[in-house]
């Protein structure tokens, strides 16, 4: 059951009109009017309106109809009626729908059994009959405004639930992106400065020259690696050139050669972002996985699209070997709008094609 009530202004308002008003027709004269029941039960009712989520349901509305119906015997001038139409008000956000609606009527009931206790004939008196039917407009518009409330309320609910189901998708999105980017730069490097550094403890006894090199290449690697990771933060803010990054990438690095043909106005950036992030998971399995003593990287943009192809003279590639490497890889592209294709061609080693068609960028 709700307690809290979307517009808790009403009642105040209300409790309000009802002391001015009863206090006028006390001051003017108009009808027996007792101001100290009258006053405590106003004071009694905004009391309970302050603590109202911390009373039982029930209790609280028997506590309000109770203050009610004090208040409105202590108003001679009968203009604390009014107060009764909080009744199936109040109770709509406690009960729902169909008890304020019952309570609606059990209000028109009494009040009606009320006048004719007091006056047999009240049927004949119009100003007694517009009072009840006044009465009755009043109920119709609480319960009515209780209603659109509830829905408003629901509605609120629903859209923030949705906002936070939204936000819940986004940071999975992002912690998968991140996830990914972490892979690919620092696992590409990473890789890079293990075989580096494992060529240097095979060639330490051999060729001391050979494993000077190897370690300054490791040196080499780690510095792009840091690069690599600057380069990504100033890619959330600033324009990215797949030509660059693919130079960026290959440079310092003899046995990898770049091709780059073709224009990239135009081209999605999430699609050259994505060719970037593919050549970088070709030249690191190629090295982890393959061995390959030889890596072409050939990418090429065009009105219809963008492709890739990245090649080496390695092992061959096994299609049960697929890593999170790969899968993160797919993934980029797919969301670009683009296809993978990995296998060994005849002659042997592996070949990574990545294609994906030309759309407008955002």
């Amino acid at each position: 059951m709700a307690l809290s009530r979307p517009v808790p202004w009403v009642s105040p308002v209300l409790y309000g009109a009802v002391l001015i008003a009863g206090l006028y027709a006390w001051l003017a004269g108009l009808g027996d009017t007792r101001p100290v029941p009258f006053v405590a039960g106003l004071a009694a009712l905004a009391v309970l309106d302050r603590f109202e989520r911390r009373i039982d349901p029930v209790l609280l509305l028997a506590l309000r109809v109770g203050l009610f119906t004090l208040v409105a015997s202590a108003d001679g001038a009968g203009l604390s009626r009014v107060l009764f139409v909080l009744v199936p008000f109040t109770a709509y956000f406690a009960f729902g729908r169909t008890v304020s609606v019952a309570l609606a009527v059990g209000c028109v009931v009494v009040f009606a059994a009320a006048g004719t206790i007091h006056d047999p004939h009240w049927l004949a008196d119009a100003g007694q009959v517009s009072d009840l039917l006044m009465f009755c407009v009043g109920l119709v518009l609480a319960v009515t405004m209780a209603a659109v409330a509830a829905e408003e309320r629901r509605a609120r609910m629903e859209l923030a639930a949705s906002a936070a189901a939204v936000a819940e998708l986004s940071a999975t999105a992002e912690r998968n992106r991140v996830a990914r980017d972490i892979h690919d730069d620092l696992g590409h490097h990473l890789t890079a400065i293990v075989v580096l550094l494992e060529k240097a403890t095979a060639f330490r006894d051999l060729d001391a020259g050979a494993a000077d090199r190897a370690v300054a290449d490791a040196h080499g690697s780690a510095r792009r690696a840091l690069e690599d990771v600057r380069r990504s933060v100033r890619t959330l803010r600033e324009s990215f050139s797949l030509e660059e990054a693919l130079s960026a990438l290959v440079e310092g690095q003899p046995d990898v050669v770049l091709e780059f043909s073709g224009e990239e106005g135009g081209h999605d950036p999430a699609a050259l972002r994505a060719l970037y992030r593919a050549a970088q998971e070709g030249i690191t399995n190629a090295r982890r996985h393959a061995r390959a003593t030889r890596v072409s990287v050939a990418a090429s943009l065009d009105p219809r699209g963008a492709e890739l192809v990245v090649s080496d003279d390695g092992r061959g590639f096994a299609p049960e070997s697929e890593g999170y490497g790969l899968l993160g890889m797919r993934e980029r592209v797919e969301l670009a709008g683009g296809r993978v294709d990995i296998g060994s061609p005849p002659g042997g080693g592996t070949r990574l094609t990545v294609t994906i068609p030309r759309r407008a960028a955002p």
